[in-house]
C-alpha cells in the first residue's frame, strides 16, 4: 500500500526520533551533574556532540528558554548565542511529553532561513527529580537521511475549490472562442501524434490563450511552450522525434484521443460554465480539469472517460 504524505513524513520523524532518545538522555544525564557551570558544560557538550548524528547546534536552556551555553557545532564553539533567549521559538512553545523528550515540528530557523527542526531532552536534578532546563540539538532538513519510500501522489478523485472571486461572478462571464477553440479538432490529431509516438509525456493545456506546455521523455526537466500556430500545424511533429510508448505509463495509448476529444466536449459544453486549462499525465494516469468557476478536478483517466457531459454540467459549479 502506498504511503500518504502525512504517513511518509512521520516515518521520516521515527527514525530521526529513534537515534535521538539514547544519546540525548545520556548527555542530559551528564550535564545535570555539573549544571550552571558553563565551561565544563561546553566540554561536555563538545565531547558528545559526534553522539547526536547529523546535529547542528547542540547546546542548554533553563527553564525559561535562555541559554546557558555557548551554541557547540562541528567546527567549535559559538560563544555568541550564550545568553540567547529562546523562548519565543516554536519548539519552545510545544508541550514536551512526559518521557522528557520532544522532536519539534518543522520550522524555518533564524540563523539559515532554512526549514529545521529542534529535538529538546529535559533535563532533572539526579537527587530531587526537578526540572533544571533543555538540552537543545538543532537539525537541518537537508542535512537528514531519507528513510521513506519516496512519496507518490494519490490516484483518486481530488476536487479543489479556487478563487472566490471568480465565483463570485461567474454568472457575469461568458465563454469567447480563442484561436485554439476554432482548431481544436487539429489540436487533437497533433497533440495525439505527440503524446503516443513522439515522447510527449506530460501537457498542460490552456485552451483560453491558445497554448500548451509540454514535458519530453528525451528531455524531462525541461517543458516545451507550444502555441496557436503550433498546435494547428502539423509540421511541428518534425520536431520531436519517434520515440516508442511507454510500457510504465498508466494511460494507454489508445485512450488518449479520447481523453482529448471529452476536454474539447467540456470546453464548449456551456458558454457560462467551461473548462478553461486541463493537464494529462500518462505515467501519473491523471487528468486534471480547470473550469471557469475556477474550481479544479484531479482525476484518475478512466474515471475522466466513464463520466458523461452531464456529469460535469451539474456538478462544475
Amino acid at each position: 500500500m502506498k504511503q500518504t504524505l502525512k504517513q511518509s513524513i512521520l516515518q521520516q520523524r521515527l527514525a530521526l526520533q529513534d537515534s535521538l532518545i539514547e544519546p540525548l538522555a545520556t548527555l542530559a544525564a551528564d550535564c545535570a551533574r555539573v549544571w550552571g557551570q558553563r565551561e565544563t558544560m561546553d566540554d561536555i557538550l563538545i565531547a558528545k556532540f559526534e553522539t547526536i548524528p547529523k546535529c547542528t547546534f547542540l547546546y542548554a536552556l533553563d527553564t525559561t528558554g535562555m541559554q546557558i551555553t555557548d551554541n557547540v557545532s562541528h567546527t567549535g564553539l559559538l560563544p555568541e548565542h550564550y545568553g540567547r533567549d529562546r523562548s519565543q521559538r516554536p519548539y519552545m512553545k510545544e508541550a514536551v511529553p512526559v518521557s522528557g523528550f520532544l522532536l519539534s515540528e518543522a520550522y524555518i530557523s533564524l540563523r539559515s532561513s532554512r526549514p529545521s527542526l529542534t529535538a529538546l531532552q529535559l533535563v532533572r536534578d539526579e537527587t530531587t527529580g526537578k526540572a533544571l532546563g533543555f538540552i537543545g540539538a538543532d537539525f537541518d532538513l537537508r542535512n537528514l537521511p531519507f528513510t521513506a519510500e519516496l512519496y507518490e501522489e494519490p490516484t483518486q478523485w481530488q476536487q479543489i475549490k479556487g478563487d472566490v472571486a471568480i465565483r463570485g461572478t461567474l454568472f457575469q462571464q461568458h465563454r469567447v472562442d480563442s484561436l485554439l477553440d476554432k482548431d481544436f479538432d487539429q489540436a487533437i490529431s497533433i497533440l495525439t501524434e505527440l503524446i503516443t509516438v513522439r515522447g510527449m509525456f506530460q501537457g498542460v493545456f490552456h485552451f483560453s490563450s491558445s497554448r500548451a506546455t509540454i514535458w519530453l521523455v528525451d528531455d524531462p526537466f525541461r517543458y516545451r511552450l507550444l502555441a496557436h500556430d503550433a498546435l494547428s500545424d502539423p509540421d511541428i511533429c518534425f520536431a520531436y522525434p519517434v520515440r516508442p510508448y511507454p510500457e510504465d505509463a498508466l494511460i494507454p495509448p489508445k485512450s488518449i484521443r479520447p481523453i482529448l476529444h471529452n476536454l474539447k466536449e467540456l470546453r464548449f459544453a456551456d458558454d457560462v460554465i467551461y473548462l478553461r486549462s486541463a493537464s494529462i499525465n500518462i505515467f501519473n494516469g491523471m487528468i486534471s480539469l480547470t473550469f471557469s468557476c475556477d474550481g479544479s478536478h484531479y482525476m484518475p483517466y478512466q474515471e475522466f472517460l466513464d463520466k458523461n457531459l452531464g456529469f460535469w454540467l451539474g456538478s462544475a459549479s
